[in-house]
């Protein structure tokens, strides 16, 4: 019964692109306060251009971002979640990011393991002076959302 269920979502969550022209992706962005969610604020401040499907939650650090908040996004209907986190030996909290580079693995297994595209879940590291790099990564985490179509959770209106 399971591997039915997580075939249905499969063909869902992978649907044609050419079936979503107007499909715009809803991006959760969970950003640690020290590094991530400065650069974005720095990308702000210096006026880049990023897409408005990017919302930001902020954590004091990426090592807070429990499986069950990336989850539970997801259930509600969000199409990708970008974790941000410090790069590797920059953490203010010293091995908090550690901690997240071991979380997302484990959570892309376990979402795939329902039929979601495990790229529905991403981790970038990016420093409080990376705005411009930020910007980047956001536009192209538009375009995979848009190949990969609506997260099959989302509610149909």
């Amino acid at each position: 019964m399971t591997d039915t269920i997580g075939k249905n979502l499969e063909t869902v969550s992978d649907s044609d692109p050419a079936l979503n022209n107007d499909f715009e992706p809803f991006i959760l962005g969970i950003f640690c306060n020290w590094c991530t969610y400065t650069g974005c604020d720095q990308a702000g401040t210096s006026r880049m251009q990023r897409p408005a499907n990017l919302r930001v939650m902020r954590v004091m650090c990426s090592g807070r971002v429990e499986p069950a908040m990336v989850l539970a996004a997801l259930k509600r209907g969000v199409d990708g979640v970008l974790v941000g986190a410090c790069h590797i030996g920059d953490c203010h909290y010293v091995n908090g990011n550690h901690k997240t580079v071991r979380r997302i693995p484990m959570i892309s297994k376990y979402i795939q393991q329902f039929g979601i595209n495990p790229n529905r879940v991403w981790l970038r590291h990016i420093s409080a002076s990376e705005g411009a790099e930020l910007t980047e990564i956001v536009h192209e985490y538009v375009k995979i959302l848009k190949n990969i179509g609506p997260n099959p959770f989302k509610k149909n209106k």
